[in-house]
């Protein structure tokens, strides 16, 4: 086998998403979403582990753009079932480190699937295990929950109805990801930047994404992304601090759900961290199962 790392290229999208999507058929994402990703997000990189031809490893890696504390970076490695154990993931790390560690990287924290040889690739690369997080899906052709009385002043509403003007939806979204749980204490992302990378994302679903308004002003939304293929992913559902409590959440995820099925989605699927209880809680209520699990692992890099 002749193995190369290499960076990755707009004409490689088909064939990294379909490696990214080997052997986790929860992701959602899309030949021009990953490629997009690429081209839009200047922090975020990727390199690909091309064996004879073939892509069997991906790495998408960078340094936090809004990380209060400078040096840390994330990265993210996955092999195609069928290649590991070869030698290729950590030719593959090896090369993103060094590349993390180049970009000013000193504190690198990655997602590891919950394999007991995922654990032990990064336990013995030096890696510390964390915290952990879940993907759930939910059969869309299956019944949902009614949906949740509204409190008075509610209503809801799309993201498509803000699309001459997103600035309410991102005053909703800095607040919420304020306070989403995490290791790294980030600052608010910038208003140009946040249009950029969020609500631009080609495979971000404007009409199946919910918007809860409170007198007439947004304070809350679920998000919804869509590959094409009938399957929806939930990216982040949230409220302002102030109406918090109110089951806002769990009505604008399950009216988003109610607005996939009726749209034709067949599949959903969401992931959270498993310190999220009030999001986890309303997983299951929409009758969300879990399906997979993953840790994460932190390590300091050298120069």
């Amino acid at each position: 086998m002749t193995l190369t790392i290499r960076a990755f290229r707009p004409d490689d999208a088909t064939a990294a998403c379909a490696a990214l999507r080997a052997g986790r058929p929860y992701l959602v994402t899309t030949p021009e979403t990953v490629a997009w990703q690429v081209a839009a997000q200047p922090h975020l990189r990727m390199l690909l582990a091309e064996a004879d031809g073939r892509i069997v490893a991906t790495a998408r890696f960078g340094a936090y753009p809004d990380s209060e504390e400078p040096g840390h970076g994330f990265a993210a490695v996955h092999v195609v079932p069928g290649h590991r154990g070869q030698g290729t993931g950590t030719a593959l790390l090896t090369a993103t480190e060094e590349a993390l560690a180049a970009e000013g990287v000193r504190h690198a924290h990655c997602w590891v699937d919950d394999e007991p040889a995922a654990h032990g690739f990064a336990t013995a690369r030096g890696y510390t295990r964390g915290r952990v997080a879940y993907f759930a899906g939910r059969d869309l052709t299956a019944p949902l929950p009614p949906l949740p009385a509204r409190p008075p002043g509610v209503e809801l509403r799309t993201a498509a109805e803000y699309a001459d003007d997103p600035h309410p939806l991102y005053l909703v979204d800095v607040e919420g990801t304020r306070d989403e749980p995490g290791d790294v204490d980030l600052a608010d992302q910038g208003y140009a930047s946040w249009l950029a990378e969020i609500w631009h994302r080609p495979d971000l679903d404007r009409e199946l994404t919910t918007v809860v308004l409170a007198d007439g002003r947004p304070v809350g939304f679920s998000a919804a992304q869509t590959d094409g293929e009938g399957r929806y992913w939930s990216s982040f559902t949230t409220t302002v601090r102030a109406h918090r409590g109110r089951g806002l959440a769990k009505l604008a995820k399950a009216d988003s759900l109610h607005r996939a099925r009726a749209a034709g989605i067949t599949a959903a699927f969401t992931h959270n961290d498993g310190g999220n209880a009030p999001m986890l809680a309303v997983n299951d209520w929409l009758g969300y199962e879990r399906c997979a699990a993953e840790w994460k692992y932190s390590r300091e890099l050298t120069a």
